[in-house]
């Protein structure tokens, strides 16, 4: 069965136990122009090769968002608009982010679904990550 690019996404994050963010909240101040269903991905220095978490989210066909928090510029894909410096670590904090990365899906400016911690790209579906 092929799985439609969003599914596949949220199956590769699993679920928001661990998040401190919360479901429904609307996201605090931010310098884009918000989408009707959006990922923003808030990211520092110190995550680590984030490659199969930035293919997982470009591949979900939404709008990316990219906020670089914690002051240490971090590289993002080509073509992805990174936000950084304090007013990006600002917002990061004003979500109450607990790890980095943390994903989240936006619908209608609210959270709708939160992820933080590290991504090891297993699917959940039995095969090597």
């Amino acid at each position: 069965m092929k799985r439609a690019p969003l599914l596949t996404l949220l199956l590769a994050l699993g679920t928001p136990a661990d998040a401190r963010v919360r479901l429904g909240e609307p996201l605090p101040a931010h310098p884009w122009t918000a989408a009707e269903r959006e990922i923003v991905v808030i990211y520092s220095h110190d995550c680590g090769d984030l490659g199969a978490l930035w293919g997982a989210v470009l591949a979900a066909g939404l709008p990316v968002r990219a906020v670089n928090a914690e002051e240490i510029a971090a590289p993002a894909p080509a073509g992805v608009n990174v936000w950084r410096g304090a007013e990006a670590t600002a917002f990061a904090r004003r979500l109450r982010v607990g790890t980095y990365p943390t994903v989240l899906l936006v619908r209608g400016g609210r959270v709708l679904n939160a992820w933080e911690g590290t991504f090891t790209g297993n699917l959940g579906l039995g095969g090597p990550g």
